[in-house]
Formats: structure tokens, sequence, C-alpha cells
């Protein structure tokens, strides 16, 4: 990687090598902006300061190989300090590995976790990772989970690995299932949502996600597997990955994903915290992929969190 004049207040300009290619851009920022507050970074985004290509781009951009980044002139402080880790935090992070090798690891991502940094969250899993293994210097999240979502969460642990796996992603070629309890009781067994969704923000800055005619194409196939009196198990299949997508998706079927204070029912939601649910019954329970020049493909599960299973037998009886 090529660099001018990195710690003066000027304009830098970086070429991306093949090493980095893959890698969204606002990650790369918070890497080479050391003591820089996130804000602030998030902030030369939106404004346009950071080019690639001498174009504006998102937060969310990944780089390729041979972009070239226009940073505008930053201050760059003392460079922070690793976050601590709570031993708590440490031996639950070190049992929720469901699949590892040389190139990826699986995590059962606990609810209520952060997959990453920032909104008030000072370390999210990926942090909390690069804390732990500090000799593996390229984790990156593959994808996210919403906070409140147990279940596979892939970290790749090269760049090589993190391009492979966005490609496969780009191509549909990851196949990820969700087991999610819904309100209301499912006659058919299998339903398909065909139906574009929009990031919409509301008044108080809070992010939410819509059906909409233009909003970006999005398809959940959901297979019933358990009917109960109130409610319904299913495993819905994403064949797109937008924000909230099964929530939403399922919210307009009428049916929402119980425990969700967002888009669910509010009369549902009490019931079921009467006799449990303390959480968004929302599980990443498989994924599975073939690595290119593979015969077999790799299948991980990660079992149902014991407060769900729980559930589950409450309301079998």
């Amino acid at each position: 990687m090529s660099e001018s004049k990195k710690n003066s207040p000027s304009v830098r300009f970086i070429g991306v090598t093949e090493e980095f290619a893959g890698q969204r851009i606002d990650n790369f920022l918070l890497r080479q902006l050391k003591g820089v507050p996130k804000s602030h970074i998030y902030r030369i985004l939106r404004k346009g300061e950071v080019r690639v290509n001498k174009g504006r781009i998102k937060a969310d951009y990944k780089l390729q190989a041979g972009d070239s980044i226009r940073i505008p002139p930053v201050r760059t402080g003392p460079q922070e300090s690793a976050p601590r880790l709570s031993e708590q935090l440490r031996s639950s992070l070190e049992k929720a590995v469901v699949y590892e090798d040389e190139r990826l690891l699986v995590l059962n991502k606990p609810s209520g976790m952060a997959v990453h940094g920032g909104s008030g969250v000072s370390v999210g899993i990926i942090e909390a990772l690069r804390e732990l293994r500090p000799e593996q210097r390229q984790l990156e999240l593959v994808h996210r989970l919403d906070r409140d979502t147990s279940g596979c969460l892939m970290i790749s642990k090269r760049r090589s690995s993190l391009r492979r796996l966005h490609e496969l992603m780009r191509e549909n070629r990851v196949d990820k299932r969700y087991l999610a309890l819904l309100a209301g009781c499912w006659r058919k067994g299998v339903q398909m949502v065909d139906m574009p969704l929009r990031k919409n923000t509301l008044q108080g800055g809070e992010r939410v996600v819509r059906v909409d005619a233009e909003g970006k194409p999005a398809q959940t196939r959901f297979k019933r597997l358990q009917r109960f009196k109130e409610a319904t198990l299913v495993e819905a299949k994403l064949i797109t990955g937008r924000t909230h997508q099964i929530r939403v998706h399922s919210a307009w079927l009428g049916t929402p994903v119980l425990g969700d204070g967002k888009y669910g029912d509010d009369d549902a939601n009490r019931r079921m915290r009467e006799i449990g649910l303390r959480r968004l019954f929302l599980h990443a329970h498989r994924l599975s992929f073939r690595w290119p020049g593979e015969k077999r493909d790799l299948i991980v599960e990660a079992p149902l969190p014991k407060a769900l299973e729980k559930l589950l037998d409450k309301l079998k009886s």
C-alpha cells in the first residue's frame, strides 16, 4: 500500500492493494485513522469528503484492488487502547465457536450482543475477537446479524476468504436459514414473500424498514415447521439479504416475529413474555455453501438457545 504524509493534517491518497480488496471503506478508515472518533469518520463519509476513484461512496462500499482513496485532512489523536474484555465475555465467545478452519470462523452469536462497536456500543463481537486473537490480524465480519438475533455469524480469517465469501453471497450461493416463532397460526406449509424493502428514518432518528415498491428487491421463503395454539414455528430462508428482512416480511404477512418490539404485535409479545420470552425469537440456525474448487458443501449449524427451547416446550404442553 502506498501513502503520503501519513501523520500530517493534509490530503492523503492511498492505493488499495489486493490484500485489502473486499473490505468495507468504513472499516478500512477505522484502522487507518487511529485515534479519530468513529462519529467523525462517518461524518466525512456522509459529506463526501472521502473519495474513491474521485467519486463519492457510501460507508458500505467494498474496496477493489487498484482503487484510489482520497482521505481529507484529519488530525489523528493517540491510538485507542485495546478494549478491556471481562472474563465472562471471553468465556462466552470461546464457547460460542461452532466451526473453525484456517479460512473461516463461525460463532453462535448470543442475542443482545452487537456484531461491531458504534451507536453507543463500545465493543462488539469483531472488536472483542481481535482483542482475544491479536495474532490473527485479518479478522473481518463476513455479514451481519441484528443485535437481538442469535445464531450463525461468519468471520473471515483471511482477506482472500472475505472476497470469496462476498462473491458467493452476491451470487446467492450461500444458503442462510433461520428459525422464527411467529404470532398467529399458519395453515399454509410454505409461503414465498417477494416484496421490495426500503429503509426509512423516522423523526426521532430511529431507522425502520418498510415494504415499498421503490425499495430494493427482497425475497424470503417461509416453511412451517410446527403449529401451536397462538404461534407458528417456521424456517425462513433468505433469498436476498436486506436489513430486517425476515422481521419485515413476516410482519407484512400479518404474523410478526414474537418478541419483536419494532415490527411486532404488542399484545402477542406481552402474552409470550408472561410465559418466559425475553428476547426476539429469531435464530440463524444453519448456513451452507461450497468453496470454489471443493466437491462438498460446508454446512454449519448453531443449536437453538436453551431459553428458546424451553419456551417451545411450554407451548407444546
